[in-house]
């Protein structure tokens, strides 16, 4: 086999492992905020919401456009697990914060999520720091 054939089904491998590990925290996430009532995306949204942060932060996390979020903040409000707070720092804007009962709901889904809340669990921290590297190289 030759270097490049190497070279591009490794590649082709990490491209793979990489969807693996999407999958398997997508559906642990959505097994996890089933029993809640809620979606995949709003146990996201109020994972990413667990100390008080501008919207723009929940869509950066959830690689999403805050119009886009607005209406999961929206629902995850109703519910009760979210608030909407004044800005300290920007009196135009808002924080969003979980409730005492959006903080019960987060314990929930964390310790259902045990892939998702621990990914890099089976490295040693000397690895993970390597893994980090080895992305930002492949990255830039």
């Amino acid at each position: 086999m030759a270097d490049d054939d190497v070279t591009q089904d490794i590649a082709a491998e990490v491209v793979t492992l990489f969807g693996a590990i999407n999958r398997r925290y997508a559906a642990e996430a959505q097994a996890a905020a089933a029993p809640h009532g809620l979606t995949a995306m709003q146990a996201k949204a109020l994972l990413a919401a667990r100390t008080p942060v501008p919207m723009r932060r929940i869509a950066d996390m959830l690689h999403a456009e805050p119009s886009n979020v607005t209406p999961v903040v929206d629902r995850l409000v109703e519910h009760g697990l979210l608030e909407r707070r004044p800005n300290p720092a920007d009196r135009r804007g808002k924080l969003v914060a979980a409730t005492d009962a959006g903080l019960t709901v987060i314990a929930d889904l964390r310790a259902r999520m045990p892939f998702a809340s621990e990914p890099l669990a089976n490295l040693t921290p000397a690895e993970r720091v390597v893994l980090r590297d080895l992305l930002r190289r492949a990255v830039d």
